[in-house]
């Protein structure tokens, strides 16, 4: 149920995703969804537990990892994004749909869970980084995850809607993770010799 879940809240969103719809997803009744979960926010509830909440623990654990070596800590997190969102494929346009657009219920319902202390944490990380000449100080540190995201997730969230154009059809996750880390580590510039 969760997966049918998961799969319909990336395909038309939450909000207009109805238990019954899911149970048919699912090959369930309605009567049986709804012995499980009385309410669409209770479902939602249990996925931010069981799905979310570990997924978005382990995406904090780069910048603990490698506290004093930023490239390898924002690599980790580009690579570690991309393994998320192949392992899970109803994770990129679910998080395109619901956490990064405007009005996502399922952004607003983590906030509500969990807060905003992660967030906060790996953005102080960041302007140590800065302050400590490690990391680009014209970086502005609330946007660097916009950044990342945009770099990873949007292209696997779209890359359905490529599959079919021979210029694209090959790039993969690995192909992904490696642009987005040579474009934030290395910007659009040739690279330099050393």
């Amino acid at each position: 149920m969760l997966e049918a879940a998961l799969a319909l809240f990336a395909r038309q969103g939450i909000v207009d995703t109805t238990l019954g719809e899911i149970a048919r997803e699912a090959g369930f009744t309605p009567a049986m969804m709804h012995y499980y979960f009385k309410t669409r926010d209770q479902l939602l509830d249990v996925l931010i537990d069981e799905r979310f909440a570990p997924l978005r623990a382990g995406l904090g654990v780069p910048f603990q990892e490698h506290a004093d070596d930023p490239v390898a800590a924002i690599t980790t997190l580009t690579q570690r994004l991309v393994q998320v969102a192949s392992e899970n494929p109803w994770f990129p346009s679910l998080w395109v749909r619901e956490v990064i657009s405007d009005g996502g219920l399922l952004r607003q319902r983590m906030h509500e869970r969990f807060g905003n202390v992660q967030q906060k944490a790996s953005l102080e990380c960041i302007a140590r980084w800065q302050k400590e000449g490690r990391l680009n100080a014209a970086l502005e540190p609330s946007l660097v995850f916009v950044t990342l995201l945009g770099l990873t997730i949007l292209p696997l969230a779209t890359s359905k809607l490529w599959r079919e154009d021979p210029m694209r059809c090959n790039v993969g996750g690995e192909e992904i993770a490696r642009h987005a880390v040579a474009l934030l580590v290395q910007g659009i510039g040739p690279k330099k010799a050393g």
